[in-house]
């Protein structure tokens, strides 16, 4: 393929090592630019590494058919090329951001040492680089402080404890997983991590990072108490990697703005995944990345004309650990509005929940802990947007698994 033809994809992650897989399938290879050293790796199964479960080529990905190892720091797009930072330049016809995202790292005092680095002890988890790094930090009684309690700082915490280390959770937040949990299955998490010896601290912001000769010693929490800790690990969330759409002039709000195409702003550059933002949504999830991969793929090889108009996903985690694993799911909107109906079961003694919530006639949400037999009809009902049949189907959908 020419060079003025050829697609080039910036990010290793899941979503351009997709779009390459299918591309090179339809007929149409594409370079890879990636900047880790590693093999492209599936980044959602990072925790598991940590926690000694999986080994780092476990979550390795189908190697591409041409990765390029560089760090591009323009795009130049008059000339339609990627300047890098080892001096080379790559030609492209048609342009793939798939940059991901960067960890959130909050302004807290000592957070960074005078040349904008980590002290010693201080680590962000993003990248297999950042969990091989904690992954030697830890060890049996080791003391650690994970910042935020969200889907990430759930799995870090986890993870550590399973590891041996003592683990302090500071959530600033009312409980842990808001944003995808309800109160219910948020008591459950939270169960689930002080049974594995986590301390867990809601409505608690840390304030401060103390280090001893740039390594850390400690952190203060907003009320001046101060927690005596060995690791630091921020999991305060990410935000879309934009810098080098920004820097090309690209139109950018939270995410590179794309439409039904995946087009940005620039008729020769697409955007998928973590960085990208449609139709006023950033995902920054694992299956709308892998979707819009597809449909971009499809669009690249002019196989039809495929549109990506959003996705219904849900989230589902699997915390592992002393005894059965714990597993999780949510979707949709897990709080009611007035006038919803509101199905819930729940089981103490098992430390299993299940809860859906329908508007109308239709299931817009739903949140399952333990045994999640029938996340599979849920999410098919949830997905389909259809009515549901009126001979009362909510009970059955709960409590039996719907041939998935």
């Amino acid at each position: 393929m020419t060079s003025n033809r050829r697609v080039v994809v910036i990010g290793a992650g899941l979503a351009g090592v997709r779009i390459a897989r299918r591309l090179g399938e339809l007929g149409t290879p594409a370079l890879i630019v990636g900047e880790e050293a590693h093999r492209p790796y599936n980044r959602v199964l990072l925790a598991e590494v940590l926690a000694g479960r999986y080994a780092p080529d476990v979550i390795a990905l189908p190697a591409p058919a041409e990765l390029v190892r560089a760090r591009v720091t323009r795009i130049d797009r008059a000339r339609r090329a990627l300047e890098c930072a080892d001096g080379n330049e790559i030609p492209y016809g048609t342009l793939v951001l798939a940059t991901g995202s960067n960890p959130v790292l909050p302004a807290l005092r000592g957070l960074f040492t005078p040349d904008r680095r980590l002290p010693e002890g201080v680590h962000a988890f993003r990248t297999m680089d950042d969990c091989l790094g904690l992954s030697e930090a830890v060890r049996r009684g080791v003391r650690a402080v994970v910042v935020g309690g969200g889907l990430l700082g759930v799995s870090a915490a986890r993870a550590l404890a399973v590891r041996g280390a003592q683990v302090v959770l500071a959530q600033q937040a009312e409980r842990l997983m808001e944003r995808q949990l309800d109160p219910s299955a948020s008591k459950l998490v939270l169960r689930h991590l002080t049974d594995l010896g986590v301390e867990v601290h809601t409505e608690c912001r840390v304030r401060d990072v103390r280090c001893v000769g740039g390594v850390v010693r400690s952190v203060e929490l907003a009320d001046g108490y101060a927690l005596d800790t060995d690791l630091v690990i921020v999991a305060c969330g990410v935000h879309p990697r934009v810098g080098l759409a920004e820097d090309a002039g690209l139109a950018v709000h939270k995410g590179v703005l794309v439409d039904d195409e995946l087009r940005t702003s620039d008729p020769h550059i697409r955007a998928v995944g973590d960085c990208a933002q449609h139709d006023g949504t950033v995902y920054g999830l694992a299956a709308p990345a892998l979707e819009q991969a597809d449909v971009l793929a499809e669009l690249l090889a002019r196989r039809g004309s495929p549109r990506y108009t959003g996705t219904r996903s849900l989230t589902r985690l699997t915390l592992t650990g002393p005894g059965s694993p714990f597993d999780l799911a949510a979707f949709g909107e897990t709080e009611p509005r007035a006038g919803d109906d509101v199905v819930q079961l729940a089981d103490a003694t098992r430390g299993t929940y299940r809860k859906v919530v329908v508007r109308e006639d239709r299931l817009v949400g739903g949140v399952l802990v333990g045994e999640l037999g029938t996340v599979g009809a849920l999410a098919r009902a949830w997905e389909g947007a259809e009515p549901l049949p009126g001979d009362g189907p909510l009970l059955h959908l709960l409590t039996n698994d719907g041939g998935s």
